[in-house]
């Protein structure tokens, strides 16, 4: 693939190279040509978005292992006091892509210029699927703000397919009637999109895509099936897992595995819990602007003259 193309001003600071852990006399791995390799291990990076600290895990980068995605945070834990100012990122606009959010604890308050404004769950996800173009903003939401609490989750950009940049945007929000979580002894898996062991997913995209929320018990070992020409990568939210070639993927690092296997196998000795996602590659041009993730220059420049001309809404609307 390869397809990859900044304009002046579009690069995010993502993640590093990580040296990966080698497990030998407590493995609990096993070899097989059925399973996938890994590509390489990294270590996200820490930034802030709006007054929100992040681990940025990639950013437009890695697109031949990664697509149909282009972008993933994890925003918090933070801890918030009662009555204390909201977290907020202000109103900004985005096209081509659908920036997607993913609460594990706390809420957020999500208001865009298409006259949604709402507030999302803890284990709710919600989509802004921008399209041509829209304009949101995102803080942590009001029971926060009155109760207190903690805030943690992750946005995770999917990008569109070039024959539909240029949709209608929309926003949607789905809780546990469309993502069903499979309930093992020793596992659970939330199938937020895609389907695993059987079970789907009711959350519609655009192009085949997977996203599961894994917990893992100490001592669970676990292989995950995949297409074999799709993408997929694993994030850590907390504990460590042994993956492919007694490598050991720890906290806040991502493994992007390669394709033309199936299986993705998992051990860990403590527990763990991980988001593994991917699906298949669009294999078209990227062109990246900041929040615009399009397939070409003209593309982008269009989308900046709309933004400019108010075509995507009023941001001060946004903000009130």
């Amino acid at each position: 693939m390869k397809r990859r193309h900044f304009i002046k001003g579009s690069a995010i600071i993502g993640a590093t190279l990580a040296v990966p852990s080698l497990l030998f006399s407590s493995s609990g791995m096993y070899a097989s040509t059925t399973n996938r390799q890994v590509h390489r291990i990294l270590n996200a990076g820490k930034t802030n978005v709006g007054s929100l600290p992040i681990m940025r895990a990639f950013a437009g980068d890695h697109n031949d292992f990664v697509s149909p995605y282009v972008l993933f945070d994890e925003f918090g834990p933070v801890s918030i006091a009662p009555g204390a100012d909201s977290l907020r990122v202000g109103a900004h606009p985005h096209a081509g892509v659908t920036p997607t959010t993913f609460f594990l604890s706390g809420s957020g308050h999500h208001k865009d210029s298409l006259n949604y404004d709402f507030q999302v769950n803890t284990g709710e996800l919600m989509h802004f699927s921008s399209g041509r173009g829209a304009i949101h903003m995102e803080e942590s939401g009001q029971e926060l703000k009155e109760k207190g609490g903690t805030i943690h989750g992750f946005q995770i950009w999917l990008n569109t397919p070039k024959a539909h940049k240029f949709a209608a945007p929309t926003t949607s929000v789905f809780n546990d009637s469309f993502m069903p979580t499979i309930v093992k002894e020793q596992y659970t898996v939330k199938v937020v999109m895609g389907e695993l062991f059987g079970v789907k997913s009711n959350v519609k995209t655009l192009s085949p895509t997977f996203y599961y929320h894994l917990r893992l018990k100490p001592g669970c070992r676990l292989d995950i099936p995949t297409d074999p020409g799709h993408n997929a990568f694993i994030y850590a939210v907390n504990g460590a897992v042994e993956i492919e070639g007694q490598k050991q993927l720890k906290k806040h690092q991502i493994v992007l595995y390669k394709r033309g296997a199936s299986n993705i196998n998992l051990y860990t000795k403590d527990g763990a819990e991980l988001f593994l996602l991917g699906g298949q590659p669009l294999d078209e041009v990227v062109y990246s602007y900041g929040p615009f993730v399009m397939n070409n220059r003209q593309q982008i420049e269009q989308c900046y003259r709309d933004y400019q001309s108010g075509k995507m809404g009023d941001p001060n609307q946004v903000n009130q």
